[in-house]
């Protein structure tokens, strides 16, 4: 749903007599807020009520929020019932930590891997699907199409998985959800909105201090707190903030492509006469098109998710992670120089896509190694958190970048702002793989030791 919803940002302007500022809060802002509130929280929910419970309501909130976005008679009430869909966010940390609570531990790295690479692939899936149903149908069918695997969904759970053996019971921490969704929301909304409001307006950079102000005031709460929503001792522990920050570089990347990809694919297909002549790039796809070229890339980031279990037996378990960010490096260093002809946007985007499908993979099999079970839903709502605020932040960037190098005395894009976008992606690629490079976990955090019987020798070992 969240990449389903990109080809049809133009649709929805034009139907629904929206600016462009409010549709790309349909297509992407106003879920996106949502989840970075609601996902730790709900995440925490799940490891202290259950998490198959509390993956029953998600996707019931779910559904109404996708029924609601299909009979949305304007702009406001989408915008609505996509901060409503925002809830759906969470599905990833709760199903990382039902599979890790139900596979026998052979199976759990094949597991998250899986379910990685479904998550990977499912983002290409989507902007194809989008593509062939805003070009053919109504905007309105995404939802309709979106509802019933929703729907698939909700009734193969509730045959199908078990509830979680084991709960840790505690209160809920709703000031420090508070905080944490304030802070969250400050950076977003800021990020949203600065191409709109200007970069060094007084609004945004007032947003980005009150984001660092109220998370400080977070940390602080947190480390006094009796039960707290997130352990700071377990998020300051240097593997999993490193896997934090890998997570945030990764969702930087992928956005960067997501948005830019597209744009070169399509251009200057929709243009008027005046303005196409002035474009010399580009291929004129349709945006069914645009989705044909990166369907490759995101079919194979399956395997390449299913692949990554092996790599880590051989090589350790952070070794997935750091060859995928480094591939999707090259891969974007390869894009900037080469992005021309169609055949290579689309072979480079492979590498791209399948160094994404090793990262991903890679992500709950360290949050499975260095928690324990009673924290895992909550550690991978952070780290889910932490790939959808890069997301955020590579979207904005790729499209402040293609911005800043239009060509002169117009808003296109110029040819050397996608060779400007595309190194920039690779260095934020380059920038996640470093950190990981140099930290390696020597034993279980702090707050993990009571449990740390529960996490498996063999992943210890091959961690240290």
């Amino acid at each position: 749903m969240q990449t389903m919803l990109v080809p049809s940002i133009g649709v929805l302007q034009k139907q629904l007599h929206a600016s462009p500022v409010a549709a790309s809060w349909v297509v992407l802002s106003s879920a996106l807020l949502a989840s970075a509130v609601l996902t730790p929280l709900i995440s925490r929910l799940g490891d202290s009520h259950g998490k198959r419970r509390v993956l029953i309501a998600v996707l019931l909130v779910y559904l109404a929020g996708t029924i609601g976005c299909a009979a949305s008679r304007n702009i406001g009430a989408l915008i609505g019932f996509r901060a409503v869909q925002g809830v759906a966010l969470s599905i990833l940390p709760l199903s990382f930590g039902l599979i890790r609570e139900t596979l026998p531990p052979q199976r759990i790295a094949w597991g998250l891997g899986l379910a990685s690479g479904l998550v990977a692939g499912a983002s290409g899936v989507g902007l194809l699907a989008g593509g062939l149903i805003v070009d053919h149908t109504s905007w309105r069918w995404l939802f309709v199409a979106g509802g019933a695997l929703i729907t698939a969904t909700l009734l193969l759970t509730l045959r199908t998985v078990p509830e979680s053996p084991e709960t840790s019971r505690a209160p809920l921490d709703l000031p420090g959800a508070g905080l944490l969704g304030l802070s969250l929301v400050s950076v977003l909304l800021g990020l949203t909105e600065g191409p709109s409001w200007g970069w060094n307006s007084p609004a945004v950079l007032g947003l980005f201090a009150l984001c660092v102000v109220v998370f400080a005031l977070f940390v602080l709460y947190e480390r006094s707190c009796d039960h707290p929503l997130v352990d700071i001792k377990l998020l300051a522990h240097r593997p999993i903030l490193m896997t934090h920050l890998g997570a945030f570089m990764l969702g930087a990347n992928q956005f960067i492509f997501y948005v830019l990809v597209p744009k070169l694919a399509e251009l200057p297909n929709g243009l008027p006469p005046q303005s196409a002549q002035l474009v010399t790039y580009g291929f004129g796809a349709s945006v069914t098109g645009a989705g044909l070229i990166m369907l490759p890339g995101t079919l194979l980031g399956l395997p390449a998710s299913s692949a990554a279990s092996r790599i880590e037996m051989s090589f350790g378990p952070r070794t997935p992670l750091v060859l995928g960010l480094v591939m999707s490096a090259v891969g974007s260093v390869l894009m900037a120089l080469l992005h021309a002809a169609v055949w290579q946007v689309v072979l480079f985007y492979i590498v791209v896509a399948v160094g994404a499908g090793f990262a991903v993979a890679a992500l709950p099999k360290l949050i499975h190694n260095i928690t324990s079970p009673t924290q895992n839903a909550t550690a991978n709502g952070i780290n889910t958190v932490a790939r959808t605020v890069g997301g955020a932040v590579g979207s904005q960037l790729g499209t402040a970048i293609l911005t800043t190098w239009a060509i002169n005395g117009t808003s296109l894009p110029s040819g050397r702002g996608f060779t400007v976008a595309f190194a920039v992606g690779a260095a934020v690629a380059a920038g996640g793989a470093l950190p990981a490079l140099w930290t390696h976990a020597r034993s279980a955090p702090p707050t993990a030791e009571a449990d740390a019987d529960q996490v498996s020798a063999p992943a210890m070992a091959a961690d240290r």
